[in-house]
């Protein structure tokens, strides 16, 4: 491979550090997909179903149709038939994983009293229909089902929706239908892409509108997300894969180079994965084992696409200095290989998930661990959070006041009238009285 593929460079708080920089500035949504979705959308909005078999035909090189956009109770049948055992046992563990860590994730209804004899709460309201986004043309993620729509049932959704693009040969692939029904899907449909977020944000007479959409994508789905904001609830910034490993010596540089390899082979070529470590000597034996793990890989292509442009070996001079530029990074998921690594986990804030220890590799998180792999990428994880099954439930805020608790406030009340010139919210509560 080219002595370019993941390039050694080194970075410190001294100076500016021009490739590094550039490395860190990503962006959360590539404007060229935002041109594209933008089309898609309104193709979408105006002609419904239409819009999106074309769609279908075009960017999926699916050969469905209106009449079998929905996968049918014999299409599930089928594919409980088709999927191994081996696979069966493994979804079900993953399943008993995830659905014990979002029961434990649920917040309780709860009230407090007012100072004069009232009452003020909070009681949480799960959304009545969620979609569900399913990456299935680069590779069919099947995890992606356990850790959307798990987490909605949990929540109290009754609706679930799912897209997931189909093959040529306009069928799904049946680990991610067995996937879907196992986490609770009540619709799944056989569409992917940008007209597969507009289906569920507009509605169409096969597709009806949901409340939220979920899930991860490639660039073209994440603007397309990003543009149907305000039709829809979302999530968060969920695209192209990202990585950081932090690691001293004490990291065998196997362990760090196949956690790296992990996140560049999902295919759209945008994906991102960075090493921070303290000496050399470490980021030179790391990069040997990359490049020579790389080529055992079976998807080589777009591994080799990522180490050319989206992997960068960083040295630094101490473990504090690391720590800071992986918080400058704000990646998708952070690996933490140190000697004592819990006396620095307190230390990474920006990340959307930590994984502790040399045991602790990212691919628990995708498949087995419990929280959802749904996280914010681009260096949103610096303000966005991972998917957790409250972002399948509203917050509603109670209020209950007697006549003491209202005449206690009427000062306060009157004084932001005042100020505000908003008299009319005043005399709301100063009619109360006359």
């Amino acid at each position: 491979m080219s002595r370019n593929y993941a390039p050694i460079v080194k970075w410190g708080t001294d100076k500016k550090y021009k490739k590094v920089e550039n490395f860190l500035l990503r962006p959360s949504v590539e404007e060229k997909a935002m041109e594209v979705a933008t089309r898609i959308l309104a193709r979408v909005k105006e002609s419904g179903d239409k819009a999106v078999i074309d769609c279908a035909r075009l960017y999926d090189g699916s050969n469905i149709s209106t009449r079998r956009i929905r996968v049918s109770p014999e299409e599930i049948a089928e594919a409980n038939k088709l999927v191994d055992k081996a696979f069966k046992k493994a979804a079900k563990e993953a399943h008993k994983r995830i659905t014990a860590f979002s029961k434990n994730g649920l917040r309780d209804n709860w009230k407090m009293a007012t100072p004069k004899g009232g009452m003020l709460g909070e009681k949480f309201v799960p959304f009545d229909r969620v979609g569900a986004y399913i990456p299935g043309g680069a590779a069919p993620l099947a995890s992606t089902a356990l850790m959307t729509l798990t987490l909605a049932k949990v929540a109290g959704v009754k609706e679930l929706v799912a897209c997931s693009p189909a093959g040529k040969d306009g069928k799904l692939n049946p680990y991610i239908i067995y996937a879907l029904d196992l986490a609770g899907a009540t619709e799944i449909y056989k569409i992917g892409g940008v007209h597969a977020i507009g289906a569920m944000a507009y509605g169409t007479k096969s597709i009806a509108k949901v409340r939220k959409i979920v899930g991860p994508g490639g660039p073209y789905v994440t603007a397309a997300k990003r543009l149907v904001y305000g039709d829809v609830a979302l999530d968060m910034v969920a695209g192209p894969s990202e990585i950081a490993v932090l690691c001293d010596t004490s990291a065998k540089p196997a362990h760090v180079a196949a956690d790296l390899l992990s996140q560049a082979e999902h295919g759209t070529g945008s994906e991102k994965a960075m090493l921070i470590t303290t000496t050399l000597k470490q980021a030179e034996a790391v990069r040997a084992e990359v490049l020579k793990q790389a080529k055992e890989l079976s998807r080589a292509e777009p591994v080799a696409q990522v180490l050319g442009n989206g992997m960068l070996l960083v040295v630094v001079k101490d473990l504090a200095d690391g720590m800071k530029l992986s918080n400058l990074f704000a990646p998708e998921h952070m690996e933490l290989i140190v000697k004592s690594p819990e006396k620095w986990a307190d230390k990474v804030v920006n990340a959307g998930a930590l994984f502790i220890g040399e045991w602790t590799p990212e691919s628990v998180g995708d498949f087995a661990a419990g929280p959802s792999h749904v996280l914010p990428t681009g260096g949103t994880a610096a303000y966005f959070s991972g998917l957790t099954v409250e972002d399948f439930r509203r917050r509603v805020s109670l209020i209950q006041f007697t006549k003491e608790d209202l005449q206690d406030v009427l000062p306060v009340v009157e004084a932001f009238g005042r100020v505000e010139t908003l008299d009319g919210h005043a005399r709301s509560a100063t009619i109360r009285f006359e």
